[in-house]
């Protein structure tokens, strides 16, 4: 973790740090490269094992599945058994504790109440001479959502996928998520059950997002693939995008803290470890509009980070990324903290809504020590399905809008103007016609103008 001082360093340097690479030329650790060599026999980037994966499956389908499943994840899996059964889905909601299917219930009801506010309407709109304009709105027929499972059971991102995509009104919704010996964490199956997920399929990593998206004898091909993944998936999100869309790239969990003179250290120190014990790659970052608080801060980590059960993961996750900066002013903490474009923005000021205006690029913010990063993830009811590297920029959170497409109407009834360009339609249609019969005969003339207040149209003169 470094420690930097806004004063003592050049911004622009400061700036660079704040920069996040492109996800395609992020470094692997070496514990990770060495781990890949004894499954490829190579030592690959990133993106060319997502690139070998995904053309596998795009070529061998089931096969090529079933191979990365036993390489990667240790698990072996035919066919027949990638789908969870009936019987599968009723043990889990047997077992899972009482208390757990509460939380889980009742997180599901915020949700699905939060989502079903953001629902956009058709509309129409007319115009002169009776004519009908407007936009209809509707879902996809088919969305593929990814549940992460390679390090730890995350049921709330079985609730951000599924629910707005069911409130959103999609056909069918299938799940993907990594098992763990052939078997799915109960509390996962319960959350797709209570979300209203149709299919789920016991296959994670990369192979999972290729057999989604180009479809194999087992899995249907979607429309759209959502949901976040450590760097494997989100290159293979990229990779097989165009094919079918993808919601955002949403990679290893990020989390940045401004923080004034009286943010609580040790609430701010639980923050940055929330996220760091996700993945060895995610991020954590501090700017403290005071040196003091900045340094207790830093001390604050190094001690919790002895306590916390996922120890080693944070431990490598705040070596790499974690960054406390003391900046000179609240301006210059939201000018850095608008650079890093942040998965998640949390606001420990004494008057949040005061800075809120000056934020322009963040996934998700977090306002005020009581409203605790954690808890949006988890229970609110807003999504946290979000942008990372720096790709706040331009993505959005997840929501109903993510499952929807938007239609143009257009109706427009017998007038002057209509018959005239109906006129001029079939009359370049003919001459269309005849060019193709005679090459040497080309349409010629002189183009009027003919205007009204929302349209310009050119007609031929000669006709």
């Amino acid at each position: 973790m470094r420690l930097i001082d806004s004063s003592e360093v050049p911004r622009g340097d400061i700036l660079r740090l704040l920069t996040k690479k492109p996800f395609d030329e992020i470094e692997l650790s070496e514990r990770i490269r060495e781990a890949n060599k004894k499954i490829f026999g190579a030592d690959l980037s990133a993106v060319e094992i997502v690139r070998l994966i995904v053309n596998a499956v795009r070529e061998r389908g089931d096969d090529a599945v079933v191979e990365y499943t036993q390489k990667i994840d240790g698990v072996t899996l035919e066919p027949d058994k990638f789908l969870v059964t009936d019987e599968e889905i009723l043990s889990a909601e047997a077992n899972i504790d009482a208390e757990i299917k509460k939380s889980l219930t009742k997180a599901a009801a915020n949700i699905k109440k939060f989502h079903e506010e953001q629902m956009p309407r058709s509309w129409i709109t007319y115009r002169d001479h009776g004519s009908i304009l407007g936009q209809t709105v509707v879902p996809i027929e088919r969305a593929g959502i990814y549940v992460p499972g390679g390090t730890a059971a995350y049921p709330s991102s079985v609730l951000m996928n599924a629910i707005p995509a069911r409130v959103a009104g999609v056909g069918e919704i299938i799940m993907c998520v990594p098992s763990k010996g052939g078997a799915v964490n109960p509390n996962v199956l319960y959350a797709a059950k209570i979300a209203g997920v149709d299919r789920i399929y016991k296959i994670g990593g990369a192979q999972a997002i290729a057999a989604m998206a180009f479809g194999t004898a087992t899995i249907p091909r979607v429309d759209k693939i959502t949901g976040p993944g450590n760097i494997f998936v989100t290159l293979a999100k990229k990779e097989v995008y165009g094919h079918c869309d993808i919601d955002m790239l949403a990679g290893p969990s990020e989390i940045l803290i401004i923080a004034d003179e009286t943010a609580d250290p040790i609430y701010a120190a639980a923050d940055m470890l929330s996220q760091a014990e996700h993945d060895p790659l995610s991020c954590s970052i501090v700017i403290a509009t005071d040196k003091i608080i900045a340094e207790k801060i830093a001390v604050e980590v190094r001690r919790q980070l002895k306590e916390l059960p996922r120890r080693e993961i944070a431990q490598a996750a705040i070596d790499r990324n974690g960054l406390i900066i003391s900046a000179r002013s609240i301006d210059e903490a939201v000018d850095f903290a608008n650079t890093s474009a942040p998965e998640h923005l949390e606001l420990l000021v004494k008057e949040p809504f005061t800075v809120l205006p000056k934020i322009k690029n963040a996934g998700a913010i977090f306002l005020g020590a009581h409203s605790p990063e954690p808890l949006g993830d988890y229970f609110a009811g807003p999504n946290h399905v979000l942008p990372t590297g720096g790709t706040a920029r331009y993505f959005s959170v997840l929501n109903v809008e993510t499952f929807l497409r938007r239609m143009s109407l257009d109706l427009v009834l017998e007038s002057r103007t209509a018959r005239r360009v109906k006129r001029h339609r079939t009359v370049s249609a003919r001459r269309r016609f005849r060019g193709a019969r005679s090459s040497d005969r080309t349409p010629r003339g002189a183009l009027m103008i003919f205007r009204r207040r929302d349209a310009t149209i050119s007609i031929p003169s000669d006709h």
